[in-house]
């Protein structure tokens, strides 16, 4: 009974986990998952797949589907990227003219969506203890979010800054501050919107599936 139990428990996370990426690849690989933003750089929901992951399913499937959140956007800025002249730092396969990516390029693509995974699971573990159920998930997919547009945005600016500055024509000391009004005007946006859904859909989806530890 307890091998069976066994194997329904793993048949059920590998439908749940085949079912949110398949969500990821519709918003990485669609219009459906982009929004405006300020200047060249995309705001994207790929990030709300990867934060419910982790809230239903943990830190480890969290940041497994946080590396196809990389591999996707890997392969749409390789192939097609949607800002041609930025693609070179998330890939080192696409150059336009003088920029080209290197190795942080893989860097900046994988590693900040991994680690969504990562700090939105760790982060729901801890204050899942504290029984309130709008902290601890609201507060897990902000900093989940937040994690991958510090990351991305910061690898951008250290990895690629005078790069990046003449492939988007703005000077290298307007850099920073382009950078930092992009963390609030898109940045914070996903956050809030990557806590509330965490909240809107983990936390039934949770009750519906017996894996929440509060009534």
């Amino acid at each position: 009974m307890e091998e069976l139990n066994s194997s329904r428990k793993r048949t059920l996370f590998i439908a749940q986990f085949s079912i949110l990426l398949a969500i990821e690849a519709i918003v990485c690989f669609t219009p459906l998952g982009s929004l405006p933003a300020l200047g060249p750089i995309v705001a994207t929901l790929s990030h709300i797949p990867v934060i419910i992951t982790a809230v239903l399913l943990g830190t480890k499937a969290g940041a497994g589907m946080g590396f196809f959140f990389g591999l996707f956007s890997f392969i749409v800025w390789t192939f097609m990227p949607p800002v041609p002249p930025i693609a070179f730092v998330f890939t080192p396969f696409y150059s336009l003219g003088q920029f080209q990516g290197n190795f942080w390029s893989l860097v900046i693509c994988f590693v900040p969506r991994i680690l969504i995974g990562v700090v939105t699971g760790l982060t729901f573990q801890l204050l899942k203890q504290t029984k309130k159920r709008l902290l601890a998930y609201g507060v897990s997919g902000i900093l989940g979010s937040l994690t991958n547009t510090i990351l991305v945005l910061g690898g951008i600016y250290f990895f690629f800054g005078r790069d990046y500055a003449a492939a988007i024509g703005s000077a290298y000391n307007l850099l920073l501050g382009l950078i930092v009004l992009t963390i609030l005007t898109s940045g914070i946006p996903e956050a809030i919107l990557g806590g509330f859904a965490a909240y809107a859909i983990g936390a039934p989806l949770n009750k519906v599936l017996s894996k929440a530890d509060w009534s």
